[in-house]
C-alpha cells in the first residue's frame, strides 16, 4: 500500500572517526512544483530525462518513438518553463532506449538499447548538447557480457567509472555493477570492480521492478527508482562514486503523484528533483518537478561532514590559524637571537630570503593594512649609533602539500610572505622593535577545484631584556587580521564564501648562554599562546548545497624546550660562527569545533576535535660569516618533524653594518612596502630604494639606484 504523503529524514551521518551523532525526525521537506506533459508527437513513454549542465535544456527518451527529444527552458531546471525545441536525435535501428547520458563536454551521447540485446550505443554530436547533430559512432554498440538485463546506467563525473543497474543479473537478484574504464568515457574495455546487491543482499526486497539510477553531483548519494511501488531508494557512499567501499541504505521515498515512476535526475545543486512518468496515457505522461529544502535531500540531506573536501576546508582554516603564531613569532625570535649572537655589531640592516618546502598547513591572515613609517634623519654623527634604528626583512616562498586522510582530502599550498622589522638597542641594553608580516596563501583542496585564497597582515611588538651577562628574556605580543576566500566544488556545483578573522598572540622565551673558550651552549625555554576568532560566513552559488558557518574560536598553547650550540673561528677575512639548534615542542592547544548548517533549512552539523595535540622536533644547522668590511652572511637549514608532517626550510641572510653617514627608512602605504638606504661615500650620495606590492595578482617588485654629487 502506498503512503499518501511525501517525507524525508533529515540526516547527520556517522563517518568513521567523525564524532558527530544525531538522530533526526521524519518530516515533509520537499514539495511538488509542477509537471510538464508531452505534446502530441513527442515522447509517449518517457523512461529517461536529463539536462545540460546549466539546466537550460532538457532531453527525454523512451521505448516508443525511438528518438531523443530536446526542450528549451526559460528558467534553469524548471520543467514548467520547457518548450519543445523542434530538435531530436533519431536513434539507429529498432531501439528500446531506456536511458541516455552525455559525456563531460556534451559532444557524445551514450544510449541504453534493450530491444534485442543489452548494449550501450554511442552517438557523436558535431555541436555540443545539440542532439539534432547526432550520428552513430563506428564500432558501437558496446555490450558488457551475456546475461545482463540493463535498466539504467550512470557515469562518474570524470567518466572513468560506469555503473549499470542489472535487473536479476546476480543469482536472480537486482544488482548495480561498477566498472572501471581504461580512459574517460571509453567503453571499449571495461573492468568489473564490484557487484552491489544492496544493504541486505537483496534489492528486490525493496523494489522488484527497478527503472532509474542516479548519483548526487559529488557522488556521495545514490538513488534507485522503481515503478512497481513508485519508490525512490536512497543510499550514502563513504567514498564518492565507489560501491566497493561502505554503502549505507538511507531509506525509501514513495512518490504518490506519478502513475509509473521512471527516471530520476536533479538540478546541479540538488535543490530540485525531477522524475518521469512513463504511463502511456496522454493526461499523465511527462515529468514532475519537486523542490527540496536541502541538496539531494530525497530521504536524507547530504552530510557535509562526510565530504572530505568540506572537512579539509574547515581543517585548513583551523590549521592555518594555529600555524600563524609559530610562523609569525619565529622570524622575530630568530632576529633577537641573531642580534645577541652578533652583539658586538650594532645597527645592522639585513635583507633575508627564505625558501620553505612544507608538508603542513601554513597560516592564514588578512589584507588589512596599518600605515606606519620609520625613518632616521639624524645629522648628529656623535649620537647616531645610540639613536638609529636597525631595519630587517625576511621574505618567504613556500610550496607544500598535506596528504589525505580517512576523513579529509589532500591539500596543496603555495605561499608568499614578507616580514619587515625595525629595532633599536637602548642604553640599558634592552632591545625593542616592531615587525610587520604580510602573506598570501593559495590552498588547493582535493581534486575537484576546491580552494582557499588567504591574505594576511600581522603587527608584532617585541623586546629582548638582559638578565645578566649572557641571560636574556625575549617576549612579544601581536595582532593579526585574516581574510579567506573559499571555493568548494562538488561535482558540477560550486559555492563561494568570504571569511574574516582576528588573532591575538604572544610569546615568551628564556635563554641562558654558557661559554667555554669560544664554544657557547644556550638552553632555551619558550611558550607560545594565542586566541583566534573566525567570523561567521555564508556560502553562495548553489542553492540546495549552500552552508552557513558559525563563529569559530581557536585556542593555541605550545611550549618548547631546546638548545643551541655555536663556536667562533677567526680568519684574516672575517669571523666564521657555525651553530646547531635542537628543540622539542608540544602543542597542547584545546581542540576546536565548527558548527554549520544548511542555509535552506537550518539543519545543524558539527565538526569536533579539530587539530588535536601534537609533538614536534625541530633541528637546524647553519653559520654566520662576518667579514672585515661589515658584510655578514647567515645561512640555516631547519627540519620541523611531527608524526605525520614535516616542514623543511632554508634561510639565507645578508647583513650590512651601517656607518655614521648612513640612514634607513621603511614605510607602508596602501598595499605597498618601501625600504630606502641613503649613504654618503667619498663625496657622493648613494640612494637605494626598493618596493613590493603584496596584494596584486601579479606582485610588483622594484629597485631604484641613484648616485649624485653632494657638493
Amino acid at each position: 500500500m502506498k503512503k499518501k504523503s511525501l517525507y524525508s529524514i533529515r540526516e547527520i551521518n556517522n563517518l568513521g572517526k567523525l564524532p558527530l551523532r544525531r538522530i533526526l525526525e521524519q518530516n515533509n521537506h520537499h514539495s511538488l512544483v509542477g509537471q510538464k506533459n508531452w505534446g502530441t508527437g513527442e515522447q509517449r513513454q518517457p523512461t529517461g530525462v536529463i539536462f545540460n549542465p546549466d539546466g537550460t535544456k532538457m532531453y527525454s527518451t523512451g521505448t516508443v518513438q525511438n528518438k531523443i527529444y530536446m526542450y528549451n527552458l526559460t528558467t534553469p531546471f524548471t520543467v514548467t518553463t520547457a518548450t519543445y525545441a523542434s530538435k531530436l536525435c533519431s536513434l539507429t535501428g529498432d531501439n528500446d532506449a531506456l536511458m541516455f547520458r552525455f559525456n563531460s563536454d556534451g559532444t557524445a551521447i551514450f544510449v541504453l538499447d534493450t530491444k534485442t540485446t543489452e548494449t550501450i550505443d554511442k552517438y557523436s554530436l558535431t555541436t555540443a548538447y545539440d542532439i539534432s547533430t547526432c550520428s552513430l559512432v563506428a564500432g558501437s554498440p558496446q555490450d558488457f557480457g551475456g546475461g545482463l538485463e540493463m535498466r539504467s546506467f550512470a557515469f562518474s563525473n570524470d567518466g572513468n567509472k560506469i555503473f549499470i543497474f542489472d535487473q536479476k543479473g546476480n543469482s536472480n537478484k537486482h544488482s548495480i555493477k561498477q566498472y572501471s574504464l581504461s580512459s574517460s568515457f571509453d567503453l571499449s574495455n571495461p573492468t568489473l570492480v564490484t557487484d552491489y546487491v544492496g544493504h541486505n543482499s537483496n534489492l528486490n526486497s525493496i523494489e522488484d521492478f527497478a527503472q532509474g539510477l542516479e548519483f548526487s553531483s559529488d557522488g556521495t548519494k545514490m538513488f534507485i527508482t522503481g515503478n512497481k511501488e513508485d519508490t525512490i531508494l536512497a543510499f550514502s557512499l563513504s567514498n564518492p562514486f565507489d560501491l566497493s567501499a561502505n554503502v549505507t541504505y538511507d531509506g525509501e521515498h514513495i512518490v504518490t503523484d506519478v502513475v509509473e515512476l521512471g527516471a530520476i535526475t536533479f538540478s546541479s545543486d540538488g535543490s530540485k528533483m525531477i522524475v518521469s512518468d512513463w504511463k502511456n496515457t496522454d493526461d499523465v505522461r511527462g515529468v514532475y518537478q519537486y523542490d527540496l529544502t536541502c541538496g539531494f535531500g530525497v530521504v536524507k540531506c547530504i552530510d557535509p561532514t562526510a565530504n572530505k573536501d568540506d572537512v579539509a576546508s574547515v581543517e585548513s582554516q583551523s590549521e592555518g590559524a594555529k600555524k600563524l603564531i609559530q610562523h609569525t613569532t619565529y622570524p622575530v625570535l630568530n632576529r633577537m637571537e641573531w642580534l645577541r649572537r652578533n652583539s658586538g655589531r650594532i645597527n645592522l640592516t639585513n635583507q633575508n630570503i627564505k625558501f620553505q618546502f612544507n608538508n603542513e598547513m601554513l597560516n592564514a591572515l588578512s589584507s588589512s593594512l596599518i600605515p606606519i613609517y620609520f625613518s632616521n634623519d639624524n645629522s648628529n654623527e656623535l649620537n647616531y649609533q645610540n639613536s638609529n634604528w636597525s631595519f630587517w626583512s625576511e621574505g618567504t616562498i613556500s610550496i607544500g602539500s598535506v596528504g589525505d586522510s580517512e576523513s579529509s582530502s589532500s591539500k596543496s599550498i603555495n605561499t608568499s610572505a614578507i616580514t619587515l622589522g625595525a629595532d633599536k638597542k637602548g642604553e640599558d641594553n634592552i632591545m625593542r622593535g616592531i615587525a610587520l608580516r604580510f602573506g598570501t596563501d593559495d590552498v588547493d583542496v582535493g581534486d575537484l577545484g576546491s580552494a582557499l585564497d588567504m591574505s594576511s597582515f600581522g603587527l608584532t611588538f617585541y623586546e629582548s631584556r638582559p638578565r645578566g651577562e649572557q641571560r636574556f628574556v625575549d617576549h612579544l605580543i601581536g595582532l593579526s587580521f585574516l581574510n579567506s576566500n573559499l571555493i568548494n566544488n562538488s561535482g558540477s556545483t560550486s559555492t563561494d564564501g568570504e571569511r574574516y578573522g582576528e588573532q591575538l598572540y604572544g610569546s615568551l622565551s628564556l635563554r641562558d648562554t654558557f661559554s667555554k673558550n669560544r664554544l657557547n651552549f644556550t638552553p632555551k625555554l619558550k611558550i607560545n599562546y594565542g586566541i583566534t576568532h573566525l567570523g561567521a560566513y555564508e556560502e553562495t552559488g548553489a542553492e540546495g548545497l549552500n552552508l552557513e558557518f558559525n563563529d569559530q574560536y581557536i585556542g593555541n598553547f605550545t611550549s618548547s624546550l631546546g638548545t643551541s650550540l655555536d663556536n667562533t673561528y677567526d680568519f684574516k677575512i672575517g669571523t666564521f660562527i657555525p651553530y646547531f639548534d635542537f628543540e622539542y615542542y608540544a602543542d597542547m592547544s584545546p581542540s576546536s569545533q565548527q558548527k554549520f548548517s544548511y542555509v535552506s533549512n537550518g539543519e545543524d552539523f558539527i565538526l569536533e576535535n579539530i587539530n588535536n595535540s601534537t609533538h614536534n622536533f625541530i633541528s637546524g644547522i647553519g653559520f654566520d660569516f662576518v667579514s672585515e668590511n661589515g658584510v655578514t652572511l647567515m645561512t640555516k637549514y631547519t627540519r620541523d618533524q611531527a608524526q605525520n608532517n614535516k616542514n623543511d626550510s632554508f634561510i639565507i641572510a645578508l647583513d650590512y653594518r651601517g656607518s655614521q653617514r648612513s640612514s634607513y627608512a621603511m614605510s607602508i602605504q596602501d598595499t605597498s612596502a618601501k625600504l630606502s638606504h641613503n649613504k654618503e661615500l667619498n663625496g657622493f650620495k648613494i640612494n637605494l630604494d626598493s618596493h613590493y606590492d603584496f596584494f596584486k595578482d601579479d606582485p610588483d617588485y622594484g629597485i631604484d639606484l641613484k648616485i649624485s654629487n653632494i657638493y
